[in-house]
């Protein structure tokens, strides 16, 4: 789909209930007194949210951790200071303003990703304003505990000024957003959404259009290793945190490396932009430690995988066939270093719009029963499951008669993309953003994430990440500059303000 086919025609735009108009003297008014007002409020409130550990443990729900039974005391109390209500569904909590039967959803999440905190300045579920003046660093704070506080006090500002809605303000925290939308599902069966929504999860100006979030898992299966060989042998390969990460640390260990093969190693790692390696020698081991950037999985190219060029720095030797140097050999071959899967078959595509699929292998995790990989892709419009699955699977039957291996528990996933092209509030939404930003004519765009948006109707993601600004909600050094979640305040609260409250006939 054409990047301009998302816009809406001027002829239909003009009798939407949403036409895009100049902003009121009540948005600006409002948004500058939200700022004035609760800057320091906002920033306390941000730092109790991220000091809960809010990463979904297997065995646990909501109501049973305690990480997140604090984090919901902790926004059922900040609800009752700011005289919004407040009721607990167990997966999914509400916090509204208003009582109109119309409702203007907003959707985010309070669930995080895990953080590893060797690769963090300070604990990263501790705000940290310190190490370096400006930015907000802590897990949650961009992904999506920093939205979660710039929406509350967004509505408790538009509560302060005495704003007569004619739509409820209901902002909608699920707690499963990263690992698993059944809960949510199931809760939308006898839930009514709004017929507005805004998703606070993904970037500015207005995100119509996301990638689905696929998947291609496998095991490498364990190899009889001759140890008679004299060849240097690759015993492990392993790199990557959780699924939607980019990696940002691997490790190989080898036995037996000659000299001369070390040093050709260790000339080869100095052809990798970008990455940093680590060599040690302990008897007939060497063990290579790979570093890269971590990254968000839908954007893979804002990271450099260490396990892509962990994989290419050790091409340069033929390894006898091991477990690890199979696994090796795969990631080499099937993605190498390129992000658009080119390598894998022919899977490789690309929409005009939501731009190439991408393919990041994110966790390699080798145990003596098979080495699990796990793929993480973001599909666009143009290709079905079908076609995908057949691709794929001809590409992997390729590989393994290629090396006469017969690769395990071979898992596929195809998330269905989404395209919103016809919400009614999408001018309302570019007319915030570039009155706020001085960004002329802001055009829609699309992501590769995969938000909430897609299970609510007419929903668009607004915020909180400018565009052209890398994103760091799953890396390891997660953060929001203080003049972002200020910005961000002033947009939603007129965002709300537009959609949601009566309209005077005063504008600026």
């Amino acid at each position: 789909m054409k990047k301009l086919a998302l816009l809406l025609p001027l002829a239909l735009t003009s009798l939407l209930p949403f036409a895009s108009q100049a902003l009121t003297s009540e948005a600006q008014s409002t948004a500058d007194y939200a700022v004035k007002t609760y800057e320091g409020a906002m920033l306390g409130s941000l730092t109790k949210l991220v000091s809960y550990k809010t990463v979904t443990q297997e065995g646990y729900t909501p109501d049973t951790n305690p990480e997140f039974i604090g984090f919901k005391r902790e926004l059922s109390q900040l609800s009752q200071k700011l005289g919004l209500d407040y009721s607990d569904h167990g997966y999914v909590i509400l916090i509204g303003l208003g009582n109109s039967e119309k409702k203007l959803g907003v959707i985010t999440h309070g669930d995080v990703q895990p953080a590893n905190p060797e690769l963090w300045p300070r604990d990263p579920f501790q705000l940290d304003d310190v190490s370096e003046p400006g930015k907000l660093i802590g897990r949650g704070t961009e992904d999506d505990k920093g939205a979660i506080v710039t929406a509350m006090y967004a509505m408790k500002s538009i509560k302060d000024r005495g704003l007569k809605l004619n739509r409820r303000i209901e902002l909608m925290v699920y707690l499963a957003e990263e690992t698993n939308w059944d809960p949510l599902r199931a809760f939308l069966q006898d839930y009514t959404p709004a017929d507005i929504n805004i998703t606070i999860d993904a970037e500015y100006p207005v995100v119509t259009a996301e990638k689905g979030w696929s998947k291609i898992s496998l095991v490498i299966p364990p190899q009889t290793d001759s140890a008679k060989s004299n060849k240097a042998r690759l015993t492990v390969f392993s790199g990557g945190y959780f699924s939607s990460q980019v990696p940002q640390q691997a490790r190989a260990e080898l036995n037996g490396v000659s000299d001369e093969l070390q040093m050709a190693l260790k000339a080869h790692a100095g052809t990798h932009p970008g990455m940093r390696y680590r060599f040690e020698s302990e008897g007939e081991r060497f063990t290579i430690f790979a570093d890269g950037k971590a990254a968000h999985s839908s954007a893979p190219e804002d990271g450099v995988n260490a396990v892509t060029h962990l994989a290419e720095l050790l091409s340069i030797y033929e390894w006898p066939k091991t477990q690890a140097a199979l696994t090796q050999k795969f990631i080499h071959e099937m993605v190498g270093l390129g992000i658009h899967a080119e390598q894998f078959g022919e899977i490789a595509y690309r929409d005009s719009f939501m731009g190439p699929m991408t393919l990041a292998p994110t966790v390699i995790s080798q145990t003596h029963t098979g080495t699990k990989v796990m793929m993480n892709l973001r599909r666009p419009v143009g290709k079905s499951p079908e076609l995908l699955d057949k691709q794929a699977m001809a590409a992997l039957d390729t590989w393994q008669h290629k090396h006469e291996t017969v690769l395990k528990d071979i898992d596929t996933y195809w998330g269905k993309p989404m395209v919103m092209d016809d919400a009614p509030h999408l001018e309302t939404l570019l007319e915030v953003f570039s009155h706020f930003t001085g960004i002329k004519d802001p055009k829609p765009v699309a992501i590769g994430g995969s938000t909430n948006s897609k299970l609510f109707p007419n929903a668009l993601s607004f915020g909180p990440t400018m565009p052209g600004v890398e994103y760091t909600g799953h890396t390891e050094y997660e953060f929001m500059t203080h003049k972002q979640f200020m910005l961000n305040l002033k947009m939603y609260t007129a965002a709300f303000i537009e959609l949601a409250a009566e309209r005077s006939s005063n504008s600026i």
